[in-house]
């Protein structure tokens, strides 16, 4: 069977891919060549650009009571929606499309008007409320895939997607997924049917909608190829693929042509806007190798990922830049060699739920670092009954990643000499031979992105990075 499925190809495409009329079109001229190679397409599909922000936004304002200002924008995504259907599709086809559109839009708005009554969401209806997005966008662009003769078949992925019932961020049941994919979904790829479903959207096993967090659809896209052991999951974006750094902040960023599973992994946690971070795993579990590629550029090869990338002369695949960060220093003098310290510190940490990025300890302090959030105060709270709490925002963590950092000799050196015009609160090295990371005052975190890109990718292995256009630019 997994050989009938080396043929399988998964295809996730983001919000700017199907923004409007003509980003649907790109996206199913796309999947219209995969199917003309001789490839079984699943086609997953994120809601169109911004409307996720509006449902929320939705749900917020019903919240407060303004039944009026929910529905108003839900009365705007009605019309984008169904606009977008009308200039799509043939007329016949965009007809009964438009009506199932409204009678979605009838249950949003029902949805929102009890909300509204009850001056209150919850993280149940709130995924609830979110969960139209996708829903609505997938419907779209199942019916015109089959109106361009390639047997699209518009699949719930809430009958495929099975979570527990964290609401917010559900965590998948591989298991559950797997079973449901082969009832639902490989009966279709068996005929050479196109299933079209949304990402990001998903079910508990009770049946009631729930979603992965933001980013999930390119999560779904990994959970879907996982579970069928699909040849490959291609995560179509906006972007050539994974880039050196962020190329708003460094023009001379460029395209990584390979990178390893763990490089990704890495590279996605740290800050790198690309990939949403889960979205390795199931791949890496499978083996399936994954391809980042821009739906507005699809000639373009895009980046690799695989189990093992090929060797490159360069130290560093990618430098990505974590902001908005805060930094908290935990200071006990009085377990001065006491046995339990770390973990009761960082059983309050788990507490509230709230992930640590980076850990410098001594005897009798240790710094950590976390994202920005409400839980700051209630955890510096916790932490002021066991020791002296104090703590910073505004930081920023500077990541390199490439391969056996540790192997190559003077490295660190050659990165803080790169940097030697910025102070550096906090360093870590050793616990991964991938990566080197350090943290920096938030304002800095541009300008030690470009000076550390200069240094380190001004002679790039054209092996492993695009240094084509980088090439071009200096003959001109």
């Amino acid at each position: 069977m997994s050989s009938a499925l080396d043929k399988v190809v998964v295809m996730k495409f983001g919000g700017t891919s199907v923004e409007d009329a003509a980003a649907m079109t790109r996206t199913v001229n796309i999947v219209a060549g995969r199917k003309q190679r001789g490839l079984d397409a699943i086609v997953v599909v994120s809601a169109m650009a911004k409307v996720t922000d509006q449902l929320i936004a939705a749900g917020k304002t019903a919240s407060t009571g303004d039944k009026a200002g929910a529905l108003s924008i839900s009365a705007g995504l009605r019309k984008r929606h169904l606009d977008t259907a009308a200039e799509l599709l043939q007329p016949e086809i965009a007809a009964a499309t438009q009506e199932w559109l409204n009678n979605k839009f009838d249950s949003l708005d029902e949805l929102l008007r009890g909300i509204a009554a009850v001056e209150e969401i919850t993280l149940r209806t709130s995924d609830l409320v979110v969960s139209f997005g996708e829903r609505l966008s997938s419907k779209i662009i199942a019916e015109y895939v089959t109106q361009r003769g390639l047997d699209g078949v518009h699949v719930d992925a809430r009958k495929c997607i099975i979570t527990d019932d964290q609401h917010g961020k559900a965590v998948p049941q591989p298991k559950l997924i797997e079973e449901r994919m082969r009832e639902h979904v490989l009966p279709l790829v068996k005929k050479h049917q196109t299933p079209v479903m949304g990402g990001f959207i998903a079910s508990t096993t009770a049946g009631v909608t729930s979603t992965l967090g933001r980013g999930g659809s390119d999560y779904t896209a990994a959970l879907v190829g996982g579970g069928l052991h699909a040849g490959a999951i291609e995560i179509w974006t906006d972007v050539n693929g994974i880039m050196t750094t962020d190329p708003r902040i460094c023009p001379d960023a460029l395209r990584v042509k390979c990178i390893s599973f763990e490089e990704a992994a890495e590279l996605a946690y740290f800050g790198a806007k690309v990939l949403h971070p889960a979205t390795i795993l199931p791949a890496v579990q499978k083996n399936i190798p994954v391809y980042v590629l821009n739906s507005r550029n699809a000639e373009n090869e895009g980046t690799k990922i695989i189990a093992e990338a090929p060797h490159s002369r360069s130290p560093f695949k990618c430098i990505a830049a974590k902001k908005k960060l805060t930094i908290i220093d935990i200071v006990s003098t009085g377990m001065l060699m006491s046995h339990g310290y770390m973990k009761a510190v960082f059983d309050i940490f788990d507490k509230h739920k709230v992930v640590i990025d980076m850990v410098s300890t001594s005897e009798v302090s240790i710094s950590v670092t976390v994202d920005s959030s409400e839980h700051l105060p209630q955890i510096c709270a916790d932490l002021s009954e066991i020791a002296e709490v104090k703590y910073e925002g505004k930081k920023a963590l500077i990541c390199l990643v490439g391969e056996d950092i540790r192997g190559h000799h003077g490295m660190a050196a050659q990165v803080f000499n790169a940097v030697r015009h910025i102070n550096v609160r906090m360093i870590s090295q050793g616990a991964s031979e991938i990566n080197m990371s350090f943290m920096i005052e938030e304002a800095d975190a541009d300008e030690a992105v470009r000076s550390l890109h200069k240094v380190f990718f001004a002679d790039a292995d054209p092996e492993v990075f695009d240094t084509t256009a980088k090439l071009q630019t200096a003959a001109k």
